[in-house]
């Protein structure tokens, strides 16, 4: 569709999104509040202007998301996108005020999801790995660098090979908002990277491909986040982990376990990459273990 033709809504969305790239916001954030905000223009119409909307217009919206059957997760999704929107219309001085904020989020239950015991994570990183894994050394090195150094997916796929500081073991983690952080490296992972590496080095030979990404495909490709989820889950399903393990399950994993083991919530916060300590205390799970053991530390009447 023609510049022109945009209606002034569809001209808001698509300078927001562009903004969102300038601030180097992550690809999947951008795709998913485009697909949002335009179920959003959609419904409001082609004649409104951002500073016409009110927040019953807004509710309305959520209304609508709710008759299609969506639920409350993705409803709050979509509200967030819009308030997003409106944040930056507000900080351009195109609209007064954001409506958005005046609609409430939908309650979401708190559900904490299940996060591996440290005897399962062992049984899935020290076992075989499945027959059917297409590439034995690969997978088994994003394992121990999805709970090792508990990554992200997208931080864990941006990974190059100069990026492995093999001298003071660490990484080179580009997070969120391309954040840089140092993470440590271990022992466990470090091998598993220097045995994936030779098999690397034929497998591009073998393609006459170069490459900096130290993840790559059987093509000699910089591997995706698509393609290690569904890596990590058939591992993890063929060692009798539930279907519902995806690689931020071994992230949850690592800030759970090393909480559990005594380390420093500051600490866990820095390698996590965590902008705030209270993200951090919602992202850790507090286990009974590591409650008892505080209380029979610290509690005069425990001692």
């Amino acid at each position: 569709m023609a510049e022109g033709k945009l209606s002034p809504m569809q001209k808001a969305v698509i300078q927001f999104l562009q903004n969102l790239r300038e601030r180097n916001a992550s690809p999947n954030t951008i795709l998913a509040y485009g697909k949002d905000l335009a179920e959003f223009v959609k419904y409001i119409g082609p004649i409104e202007r951002p500073d016409q909307l009110d927040h019953v217009r807004i509710r309305g919206f959520l209304s609508h998301l709710y008759e299609r059957g969506l639920g409350k997760t993705s409803v709050a999704r979509h509200l967030a996108a819009v308030r997003s929107l409106y944040k930056w219309l507000a900080r351009e001085g195109k609209v007064k005020q954001n409506p958005a904020a005046l609609v409430s989020t939908p309650k979401l239950a708190k559900k904490l999801p299940r996060v591996p015991t440290i005897e399962e994570v062992n049984n899935v990183l020290d076992g075989e790995l499945p027959e059917t894994a297409a590439f034995v050394e690969r997978d088994k090195m994003i394992l121990e660098l999805l709970y090792g150094c508990g990554l992200r997916n997208s931080e864990l796929i941006g990974i190059n090979l100069d990026d492995i500081h093999w001298s003071n073991e660490t990484i080179l983690v580009r997070g969120k908002g391309r954040k840089e952080r140092m993470v440590p490296l271990g022992d466990t992972a470090a091998e598993a990277i220097r045995e994936y590496l030779s098999k690397r080095k034929e497998l591009l030979a073998s393609r006459k491909k170069t490459t900096p990404a130290l993840l790559v495909n059987l093509r000699g490709q910089r591997l995706t986040t698509r393609s290690v989820g569904r890596i990590v889950k058939h591992i993890a399903v063929s060692k009798g982990l539930s279907p519902d393990v995806h690689p931020h399950t071994l992230r949850h994993a690592f800030g759970t376990h090393l909480l559990e083991e005594g380390a420093d919530l500051r600490a866990i916060q820095e390698m996590l990459g965590h902008e705030r300590l209270s993200t951090t205390q919602r992202y850790t799970q507090l286990s009974m273990k590591h409650v008892v053991e505080v209380y029979d530390k610290t509690h005069p009447r425990a001692k």
